[in-house]
């Protein structure tokens, strides 16, 4: 069927439409054609989802030869659920940016950022959709230059310094990958995921060291990329210093992208019979579990708004990386869920915090009474907050939840502590800002009701996003359970 296409169609139409930008003049028009291209995506995603739904999982063929020898698609619910994803957060990030990017940068370069947004997103889904691990890789090293340049596009000090400092890490982690990569093709002769996997358990009990350093070698490249603690380091600064825009989709997205293609690594090439007789499993585990209480105890002690953002998600980053460490398929599902709430709440997050900041100052000290200045920009602010802290209802509380049931189910009851530990350590950082922003008599003294507040127009993109959060916690028996079934088919 032609539906079968819309995976490759959405990254033609992505990657056409950024090089058709530098022959337009007009800013309006580039940032038009960015939002409808992303817009078509969106409905291509969610035509392809129902179409795996309904039909099941297939594989798209690109070209006359097929695989092993040619690259292919592979599309399931997982895949399909990440691409609606990754278009809809998209959307509406870019439709923020149309209004507040030209206070960011500068207005010759509003055609080069809106170019690399839709390059960016392009080769976030072709890491999503290929069963090709080199195509994979292709597709990395994209991705990775479109994230320095809606960095460094913002063409300040701070922003020239975190740039250096996230391509000198990713290219370390983009040639791990790569030697990865060639470890496993010198002992299968195959690139495709599923014929890879296929030789590797046909002969793996002859190539158990080999097997051992790829496995370490993809766990630390997309580590760095995935910012797993403690290869993080790249992040504050990148996300902190970039545009409000930029910072939304790294955080959202761009680090979701790696740890997929990780999971695909692990559970597709590798299998779990293969993992299970190594420790690579407990590794992620206790590093997801540090990156949870070091990634919360690193925000509070920040005073840049922007920073504690980012440290916050290199503490949810480590629950996601503390469920694929459970090794169990409860504890999979959840960290694909989380990616999902995590990828709606933060980018929500950032929005929100970079409207506050236009406003007031980068400063938590600034923020003292925002909460009546702008009312709805901090309720929306309360709101992913509360999420993120784990209060029920929200995805964040669901997440933490079952991550404690698989907890169970692995026989690892010490672990609820951690999960516990976290959350209140996530209030810790959270709840200032929000009990100073609405309470204290100091702190509303003197504050105009509504008096910085942005217009509807601004403002409606970041409801969209934690009314679709909001959604994802009330729908989470149905998301689940897509996921479970999806992971059924690894275990």
């Amino acid at each position: 069927m032609f539906i079968k296409c819309f995976p490759l169609l959405m990254i033609l139409i992505l990657f056409i439409s950024s090089f058709t930008m530098p022959l337009i003049k007009n800013n309006r028009v580039i940032k038009t054609i960015s939002l409808v291209t992303n817009l078509i995506c969106l409905v291509l995603s969610i035509f392809t989802f129902y179409y795996v739904q309904v039909h099941g999982s297939f594989k798209y063929r690109m070209g006359h030869f097929d695989a092993p020898w040619g690259i292919e698609f592979s599309i399931g619910s997982i895949e399909a659920t990440m691409a609606i994803l990754f278009t809809v957060v998209s959307f509406f990030i870019i439709w923020y940016s149309v209004y507040s990017i030209e206070k960011d940068i500068k207005d010759k370069n509003v055609c080069l950022y809106y170019l690399l947004i839709n390059i960016l997103l392009s080769s976030l889904l072709g890491i999503v959709f290929t069963n090709d691990i080199f195509n994979a890789f292709v597709f990395i090293e994209v991705s990775t230059l479109a994230s320095c340049g809606i960095i460094v596009v913002k063409d300040k000090k701070e922003n020239i310094k975190a740039t250096i400092k996230y391509i000198v890490l990713s290219s370390l982690g983009s040639g791990l990958v790569l030697m990865g990569i060639a470890f496993l093709y010198s002992i299968t002769g195959n690139l495709n995921m599923n014929f890879m996997h296929s030789e590797l358990i046909r002969n793996w009990m002859d190539y158990e060291k080999v097997i051992l350093i790829s496995i370490g070698l993809f766990t630390i490249g997309l580590g760095i990329k995935g910012a797993m603690f403690p290869l993080h380091v790249w992040l504050p600064d990148a996300h902190s210093s970039a545009p409000t825009s930029s910072s939304a989709m790294l955080s959202a997205l761009v680090v979701k992208a790696f740890v997929l293609l990780f999971i695909k690594i692990i559970y597709r090439i590798f299998g779990t019979y293969i993992i299970s007789n190594i420790l690579v499993l407990d590794i992620i585990l206790l590093l997801g579990s540090v990156g949870m209480i070091m990634g919360s105890i690193f925000a509070i002690f920040q005073r840049d708004l922007k920073r504690i953002i980012a440290y916050s998600s290199v503490a949810q980053m480590g629950y996601v990386f503390f469920g694929i460490g459970l090794g169990n398929k409860l504890g999979l599902a959840i960290s694909i869920f989380h990616i999902i709430a995590h990828a709606l709440t933060k980018s929500a997050l950032f929005l929100s915090v970079g409207s506050m900041i236009e406003k007031t100052g980068k400063k938590v000290s600034d923020l003292k009474g925002i909460g009546k200045e702008m009312p709805i920009t901090l309720a929306l602010f309360t709101l992913g907050a509360l999420s993120m802290v784990g209060i029920p209802i929200l995805p964040g509380f669901l997440s933490k939840w079952n991550f404690a049931l698989a907890s169970v189910q692995s026989d690892r009851l010490y672990l609820l502590t951690i999960i516990l530990a976290s959350s209140l350590l996530n209030g810790v950082y959270y709840f200032p800002i929000v009990i100073n922003g609405y309470f204290g008599d100091e702190n509303l003294k003197g504050k105009i009701y509504m008096s910085k507040e942005k217009s509807i127009k601004e403002i409606v993109p970041i409801m969209m996003l934690m009314g679709m959060m909001v959604c994802v916690g009330i729908f989470s028996n149905y998301i689940i359970n897509i996921l479970l079934m999806a992971c059924e088919q690894i275990f």
